[in-house]
């Protein structure tokens, strides 16, 4: 048995157009209504003047009083009164003597008979109207004396039937119909087309299927973890999800929805990228504390309408993917490490086997001392063991490349000197893209050399008295310096926007690491800045806040990084 399928609900462009059909009825028939009553209440006035008139110029005939004098009056009079009667166009003249007794009537039967009607003011002297049934029907007429002197010597009575009245405001009425049924037909035809291309832009959706829609909409445009921006023509937001507020750093307080993308205070870039008219696929963007990857696409429909903006949060997978890089140059490091330990064992072997044993411990003692040298200079400088591990490692990495990578005698930093709220991945992305980066400008270079200098320093407290251990505050000062051609100061500030770089572009991009180390810097509330040092190359200086100092400073600065370390 097959289920009965319930009707589905009119289309909201169908129910529109059928309310707005019932409106132009309504008020086509109103107004006809109103016309009708209007006309018919016009046209008994007019027919009460013209019978008025006619009453009163046949009193005033001398015709008529010399014919009231005579001993037949109705012999003269009723010839007078029919033509009068067709001339005027009135349905009936009754002329009769002041008692009411006619002298003529339309049906000559009724001549000499006792006037149907009111004749008591015509007989005062003064003519009136009314509207009264008679022998011809109801009708509107008028009664007026003869005078012969100061004497009423006759009465005249003009009517028009009220039923000929209605008959011409019919006429009328019809005629106001017929040009009201064309307006109705008209306005049915601009109704139509207007709803319909109503319902190509619904897509023939109901009411309850838009807000049903609407709806879902909304608890997409919430649910999504993502961030979703909408840009009109104009590049006004017209759009924005509650991911995007987050992402781009918008307040959900802060009225975002018809300003310009470039009111919104984002940096350039990325503002750039937004406001671009050709799509964007997978562009990386920095934030002050985030990196984003942002997907653009033109909503077009024969003419540009607006931009659709998704926002994807990969600052935990740019930091996780820095750290597998630093991984992978581990590996390799090890790897290289692992092949020069084999030569060394091989050395060692064949000394043995030459009988040669004592140059064999010799050989063996020395490289042993010179590894544990490395580790035991990196790790009494630097005790904090995050960093003390990334060095070790970076070491490995430049050696590999040609690079000498030294830590400088000044540096120092104990293990446990660091607060909890700097977190090692910052200082791990801030210290290991400024000695990649580095190595990358020394490579190649004549005494390719990379210095890192890392201690912790107390400056004044400009609010409060620098005399004080008080009144100073601890900061970690990181130092990288180069062998390479250096920084122009022309792009001292360029050099830490995303996708600058002197280098070629590899698979992945270039110019990346130093606008996440500005990015961390910056988030830590801490400076960045770029030099040329005193035997060329560029240094890069970075000092991250730690709090108020417990003492006196441990540093009270280093020297240059080049001729003085």
């Amino acid at each position: 048995m097959r289920l009965p399928v319930p009707p589905r609900p009119r289309s909201l462009a169908g129910q529109l157009f059928a309310m707005q059909a019932v409106l132009i009825a309504v008020v086509v028939a109103g107004y006809a209504l109103f016309t009708y009553l209007s006309d018919r209440g016009q046209a008994e006035d007019a027919a009460g003047r013209q019978v008025t008139a006619v009453a009163r110029s046949i009193a005033d005939s001398p015709s008529v009083r010399e014919a009231i004098g005579t001993t037949d009056p109705t012999a003269r009079l009723q010839p007078y009164a029919l033509q009068v009667q067709r001339d005027t166009g009135v349905d009936f003249v009754t002329i009769m003597n002041p008692q009411g007794i006619r002298w003529t009537h339309p049906d000559t039967t009724q001549i000499g008979k006792e006037f149907l009607g009111h004749i008591g003011p015509a007989l005062r002297g003064r003519s009136f109207t009314e509207t009264y049934t008679g022998t011809l029907g109801a009708s509107v007429r008028a009664v007026t004396p003869v005078w012969q002197g100061n004497q009423v010597v006759g009465l005249v009575s003009a009517g028009i039937r009220v039923e000929a009245i209605s008959e011409r405001v019919q006429e009328q009425v019809t005629a106001m119909t017929g040009v009201a049924a064309g307006a109705l037909a008209l306005g049915g035809v601009g109704t139509y087309v207007v709803n319909a291309r109503l319902r190509r832009h619904t897509h023939g959706m109901n009411a309850s299927e838009l807000s049903h829609m609407h709806d879902y909409h909304q608890a997409t445009l919430h649910a999504v973890r993502e961030g979703l921006l909408m840009l009109d023509g104009q590049f006004r937001v017209a759009l924005i999800n509650d991911g995007g507020r987050e992402l781009l750093g918008v307040g959900s307080e802060e009225e975002v929805v018809g300003r310009s993308v470039a009111d919104l205070r984002l940096p350039a870039p990325l503002t750039g990228a937004l406001l671009a008219s050709e799509p964007r696929v997978d562009e990386v963007h920095l934030t002050a504390d985030r990196v984003l990857v942002v997907n653009t696409s033109p909503v077009s429909g024969g003419e540009r309408r607006g931009t659709v903006v998704t926002l994807r949060d990969v600052t935990e997978l740019q930091s996780l993917m820095g750290e597998l890089d630093s991984e992978r140059g581990f590996t390799q490091a090890l790897r290289s490490q692992a092949h020069e330990a084999a030569n060394r064992l091989h050395t060692v072997v064949s000394l043995i086997e030459l009988g040669r044993a004592d140059e064999a411990v010799e050989f063996a003692t020395a490289e042993l001392e010179l590894a544990q040298a490395l580790t035991d200079q990196v790790v009494a400088a630097v005790g904090e063991p995050v960093l003390a591990a990334l060095l070790l490692g970076k070491t490995a990495q430049a050696n590999e490349r040609g690079v000498e990578l030294v830590v400088a005698p000044e540096s120092r930093l104990d293990d446990g000197l660091l607060p909890e709220r700097l977190p090692a991945r910052d200082l791990v992305t801030i210290l290991g893209n400024l000695i990649d980066n580095a190595v990358d400008a020394a490579q190649g270079t004549v005494g390719a050399r990379v210095t890192v200098t890392a201690y912790t320093a107390d400056t004044a407290d400009t609010a409060d008295t620098a005399d004080t251990a008080e009144g100073s505050r601890a900061e970690l000062v990181l130092r990288v310096a180069d062998s390479g051609s250096g920084v122009d100061p022309a792009h001292a500030e360029l050099v830490f926007q995303r996708g600058f770089t002197t280098k070629p572009a590899g698979p992945q991009g270039r110019g990346l690491g130093l606008a996440l180390v500005r990015q961390a810097v910056t988030r830590q509330e801490g400076t960045l800045t770029v030099a040329e040092g005193q035997e060329g190359g560029a240094v890069f200086e970075v000092r991250l806040p730690l709090g108020r100092a417990a003492g006196p400073a441990r540093h009270s600065g280093s020297g240059a990084v080049r001729g003085g370390a």
